[in-house]
């Protein structure tokens, strides 16, 4: 069974940091461009950081630039977001996902995480 595993979420203070990990199982991540996305309450599904194939990380969106760092361990299987200086509007349910290559658009992507939930609140 192909599947994408995000951890790592949770809640944060303003300022605070933290690293989500979306592991893979039945595939190879390192055959795949991995992109992260995260849904705001009533707001559209965004495309925020992407890590290309030989790691670089790519694609971040204006609102995560510079805070936002994508990486990849291929011997685990799993691909980081590690995200730094949390605001209150970073608060969002966060999805990797699985594509040929990095794109902002979500139908590019064929495998899909389950979600996970972090929250920046003091």
């Amino acid at each position: 069974q192909l599947q994408l595993v995000e951890s790592g979420g949770g809640l944060v203070q303003p300022g605070g940091s933290l690293r989500l990990s979306c592991a893979a199982s039945g595939f190879a991540l390192d055959d795949y461009a991995i992109g992260w996305f995260r849904q705001a309450p009533g707001k559209e599904r965004e495309g925020g950081s992407c890590i290309t194939k030989s790691g670089s990380s790519t694609n971040n969106a204006d609102s995560v630039k510079g805070r936002f760092t994508g990486s990849r361990d291929n011997a685990k299987n799993t691909v980081y977001l590690q995200m730094n200086s949390l605001k209150l509007e970073d608060t969002a349910i966060y999805y990797c996902a699985a594509g040929r290559l990095c794109s902002r658009r979500s139908g590019a992507y064929d495998y899909w995480g389950q979600g996970i939930q972090v929250t920046v609140s003091s």
